[in-house]
């Protein structure tokens, strides 16, 4: 089986957010309190604990603004926490989901027709790999299944 990175928001990113820079709607990231329940931090993969502050903006996963490059809702941590490592294995926040969205990019940064699935959270692996043995799949897009907002990027190991 392929090995795989799962990428999270880049550190840098991350920090200019919670600075208060803009978003890519160039907005201020709203801060809310988390009641610890659906807050997926977008960089430490974790899920934001009750209590926590944590902002909400919009982010969009591609370099480029063209058809395809969605920009969506993400939530991420108001105070600075450790980017995930990019390990092999599902990150165990995906784990705790029913079901996760699992879409194909080609090296242009468009989806790629007939990647898009939805998957149980214990899947998430297997088919990532499964569509990253093809060659014009360039990563994979680890999205929510019911709102389809952007959980993380995957690549090859």
């Amino acid at each position: 089986m392929t090995s795989l990175k799962f990428m999270a928001i880049p550190t840098d990113i991350t920090r200019a957010y919670q600075s208060g820079q803009p978003d890519a709607y160039g907005r201020v990231p709203e801060r809310r309190v988390s009641d610890g329940s659906g807050v997926p931090c977008r960089h430490c993969l974790t899920d934001v604990a009750a209590g926590d502050e944590y902002l909400i903006l919009a982010y969009r996963p591609f370099p480029d603004l063209q058809p395809y490059a969605e920009t969506g809702p993400v939530f991420l941590h108001a105070t600075p926490c450790e980017r995930h490592p990019e390990v092999g294995d599902t990150p165990d926040m995906f784990l705790s989901r029913e079901h996760l969205l699992i879409r194909g990019y080609g090296g242009d940064d468009r989806i790629l027709y007939g990647t898009g699935q939805v998957v149980r959270a214990d899947e998430v692996s297997e088919t990532a790999a499964g569509l990253l043995e093809r060659s014009e799949v360039a990563y994979v897009h680890l999205r929510s299944a019911s709102n389809n907002c952007f959980q993380c990027r995957i690549d090859r190991g």
